[in-house]
C-alpha cells in the first residue's frame, strides 16, 4: 500500500510561507488548514490566501476546511484548483450534494470526522467519496497528542474501503510522529498529515523529516 505524506503548513512560518512550501518539495501533497474561529476555536487563513498558495505551491493542495457552512464555501475552494477539498461532516447540511459540487468544481472530494463523531454515517456515502479523513486530535490546533481511541473508526473505514473495491484514500491528521505513524498505518491509513513532525522545532530540514517518516512507514506499509 503506497503511503502519501501531506505536511501541514499550520506548523510552517506564515511570514515565510512560500519559502516553507519549497522546503517540503519531496512530499506528495501540502495540507492547508482553513479555520474560521467558529467551527473550531482558531483562525488561520481564508480563500484569498489559498488562491495565492495555489499559485506558488510546488505540490498539489490538500485543503482541509474546518469551517461552518461547508455547503456554501467548499466548492469555492475547489475552484482555486486545489487537488482535494475536505469538508467536515459535522458542518455539511447535504454531504452528498456537496461532494458532487466539489467534484464539479474540479477537485477530489473528501470528508473529515472529529474524534467523537461516528464513522457509520460517512460510510453510507462511501461510493461518492475520494477520501475520508479521520481526525486523530480535536481539530483546531497543531501540536496535540495522538488519540488512540480513534483507531477503531480508522479500521472500520479501511474495511469498508477494501470491501468497496474503490480507490478511496484514508487520511489521518493530528499528533503524527515517528511512533504514531506506525499505529496509523497499521490501522489502515494510507495518507498521513504531519505538521510539527515535519516543520521540526529543532531546525531539521523538513525534507529530511519527510524522508525519515517515509522510512518508518516503509517498515509497516
Amino acid at each position: 500500500m503506497p503511503i502519501r505524506i501531506s505536511p501541514s503548513i499550520l506548523s510552517a512560518d506564515f511570514a515565510n510561507l512560500e519559502r516553507d512550501l519549497n522546503r517540503i518539495s519531496t512530499a506528495d501533497l501540502v495540507h492547508v488548514d482553513v479555520m474560521d474561529n467558529h467551527f473550531v476555536p482558531n483562525l488561520t487563513l481564508g480563500l484569498p490566501i489559498v488562491e495565492r498558495i495555489q499559485e506558488v505551491s510546488p505540490l498539489p493542495l490538500d485543503v482541509h476546511l474546518m469551517i461552518d457552512d461547508a455547503d456554501r464555501w467548499a466548492p469555492r475552494y475547489a475552484e482555486t484548483g486545489a487537488f482535494s477539498v475536505t469538508f467536515s461532516a459535522e458542518a455539511a447540511a447535504n454531504p452528498r450534494q456537496l461532494i458532487k459540487d466539489i467534484k464539479s468544481a474540479g477537485s477530489r472530494a473528501s470528508v473529515a470526522i472529529k474524534p467523537g463523531t461516528p464513522i457509520e454515517p460517512v460510510l453510507d456515502y462511501l461510493d461518492e467519496l475520494d477520501m475520508i479523513l479521520v481526525m486523530t486530535v480535536e481539530p483546531g490546533f497543531g501540536g496535540q497528542s495522538f488519540i488512540d481511541e480513534t483507531m477503531p473508526k480508522l479500521r472500520a473505514a479501511r474495511a469498508a474501503i477494501d470491501d468497496s473495491g474503490r480507490d478511496v484514500w484514508l487520511e489521518v491528521d493530528g499528533g503524527i510522529n515517528d511512533a504514531t505513524i506506525v499505529t496509523a498505518i497499521e490501522n489502515g491509513a494510507d495518507t498521513i498529515v504531519a505538521g510539527s513532525a515535519v516543520y521540526a522545532s529543532d531546525g531539521t530540514d523538513p525534507n529530511e523529516r519527510i524522508a525519515a517518516l517515509r522510512r518508518v512507514a516503509a517498515t509497516v506499509a
